[in-house]
């Protein structure tokens, strides 16, 4: 059963929770986020980011970079930028895109649930994204940015939750990119009490995004557990920092594709290799893709729409029979020799929050021929997860983002 517990954020004081807030730090490269920061100086994003504080010889990853960022952090509650709250809480946390919310629940999650597959992973990490995090959580000894983590809803815990957000909010603001962010403080002790009750009840979590934050606050986890002579197992480091959203209200957008060029076909070859397994038909407009099996293809500017032909859609398998499964397995690697999407060079790969206009510019500029995906269900990741198997790289865009620096949450060494 899940464990999750209130705790005492560290969190902008309320009239800079704006200025504060800021994207999650692996959505931006190095430029864009010196940029971002230049923008704003209050921006979280320079504690997350600490690199941008130097010259663009430096390397991101040396140790002064770690302890500038702890020294930002420390300033920034000594001047009251960020406080400390004084009650132990979770936190209701709405995110508003174009008219649609979802609601989550802050709060700190058990790391014994990660290692045991109470908390479900359906994504692969990679060594060196985990080393950055485990750096900056280890100077810092604080976990900056949540993990979103989803589970089936459950009645008795959204009740609870429609409670809480009819008092007054804690913050409420519009951030430049239009997401609106609503805060709650669930201090009351016997709404707390039953939230904790409710989720011992759910036999499983799953993470929706930041497998690599996730891994890196348990991997920090142990080894404070190691290194600490009178480990008791209530040590906050045996926590990590999330936000649990019921299933029925997220949203997943598609994850595009991009590709250099057609691996030495011509057109017609190339659509002669496609018409071995999806039904190719030329589009008069540019389409999004309506239905499971329906790829929405752009080259030399025109549209398509890929329809997987119907053996495909028979595959009865839980990681193969995704659209991005079939893409690669019956497109992009044996057509455009793309055989490892993760490491492949002539290959990109574009959120659906930039729009299908952004695949026509790359597919016109830098890349050949662009795919728009029919995005991925959360009962999809759910069978992934359930069956202990992974997902293929950007499989899932989940919009909106959730902001860093609105909640912190501190770990004794």
């Amino acid at each position: 059963m899940a464990t999750i517990k209130p705790f005492k954020a560290v969190r902008p004081a309320q009239d800079k929770a704006a200025r504060v807030a800021a994207l999650p730090y692996d959505v931006y490269n190095r430029e864009e986020a010196k940029q971002e920061i230049q923008k704003e100086k209050l921006t979280f994003l320079k504690i997350d980011r600490p690199e941008t504080q130097f010259p663009d010889d430096m390397d991101m990853y040396d140790p002064k970079v770690y302890q500038k960022a702890k020294e930002m952090y420390e300033e920034a509650k000594t001047d009251q930028t960020l406080i400390q709250d004084q009650d132990i809480c979770f936190y209701i946390y709405r995110l508003t895109m174009d008219g649609r919310a979802q609601t989550g629940i802050v709060a700190c999650a058990l790391v014994d649930d990660y290692l045991n597959n109470v908390i479900k992973k359906h994504e692969n990490t990679r060594e060196e994204k985990e080393q950055d995090r485990i750096c900056h959580v280890d100077a810092l000894s604080a976990q900056t940015g949540p993990i979103f983590l989803a589970y089936r809803s459950k009645k008795e815990i959204n009740d609870i939750v429609n409670e809480v957000m009819k008092t007054e909010p804690l913050y409420d603001f519009t951030a430049s990119d239009g997401i609106q962010h609503t805060v709650w403080k669930m201090a009351q002790k016997d709404e707390v009490e039953k939230i904790e009750q409710a989720f011992d009840g759910i036999g499983e979590i799953y993470i929706a995004d930041g497998h690599h934050r996730a891994a890196s606050a348990v991997k920090v986890s142990l080894k404070r557990r190691e290194a600490k002579k009178d480990y008791t197992g209530k040590e906050e480091f045996n926590y990590f920092l999330s936000v649990l959203f019921p299933d029925d209200q997220l949203y997943i957008m598609d994850y595009n594709r991009s590709v250099k060029d057609l691996n030495g076909w011509t057109k017609e070859e190339f659509f002669e290799q496609i018409q071995k397994s999806f039904i190719l038909t030329a589009l008069d407009h540019m389409q999004k893709p309506e239905k499971k099996g329906q790829i929405a293809m752009y080259l030399e500017k025109e549209w398509y729409l890929l329809e997987a032909k119907e053996e495909l859609l028979q595959i009865d398998d839980t990681v193969r029979s995704l659209d991005v499964s079939l893409l690669q397995e019956y497109l992009l690697e044996p057509v455009l020799g793309i055989k490892d999407p993760r490491t492949d060079a002539r290959i990109d790969f574009i959120g659906g929050i930039r729009g299908m206009e952004e695949l026509e510019r790359r597919a016109d500029s830098d890349m050949k021929v662009s795919f728009a995906m029919y995005p991925t269900s959360i009962g999809e990741l759910f069978a992934v997860a359930d069956a202990k198997r992974l997902m293929p790289p950007k499989s899932t865009w989940f919009e909106p983002k959730l902001r860093s620096g609105l909640f912190i949450h501190e770990i004794e060494r």
